[in-house]
């Protein structure tokens, strides 16, 4: 079985910090990438961040200088840190792993359940 399991949301003020972790099972046998989507309210999901099996990055422009992505491979978990937040980065953050399962060479996406983050102003 398949699990996503994250960690790390909550309240914040402006300009305060957070870290989110994401744990995933070992049910997803070959991983190509971890990140981050997030959700705000009335809106579409998008990536806030995102890193590859080979170490590369990728940042939403809103979040880049302020998050940073990173992984454990070996505890196959990612975490983000979120400095300087604003309350427009108020959104349900979801964790996203992408790789293979069971005897399919497909590569599948696998999502968290979400956790919340909200900034007040």
């Amino acid at each position: 079985q398949v699990q996503l399991v994250e960690s790390g949301g909550g309240l914040v003020q402006a300009g305060g910090s957070l870290r989110l972790s994401c744990t995933a099972s070992a049910g997803i046998f070959s991983i190509n990438s971890m990140g981050w989507y997030r959700q705000a309210p009335g809106e579409q999901r998008e990536l806030a961040a995102r890193v590859s099996n080979g170490g590369t990055t990728n940042y939403a422009d809103s979040v880049k200088g302020r998050f940073t992505i990173s992984r454990d491979i070996a505890k196959r978990t990612v975490y983000l840190q979120m400095n300087s937040l604003k309350p427009e980065d108020t959104a349900v953050y979801y964790c996203n792993v992408v790789g293979t399962y069971g005897y399919s060479a497909a590569l599948q996406h696998f999502w968290g359940q979400g956790t919340q983050v909200t900034v007040s102003s």
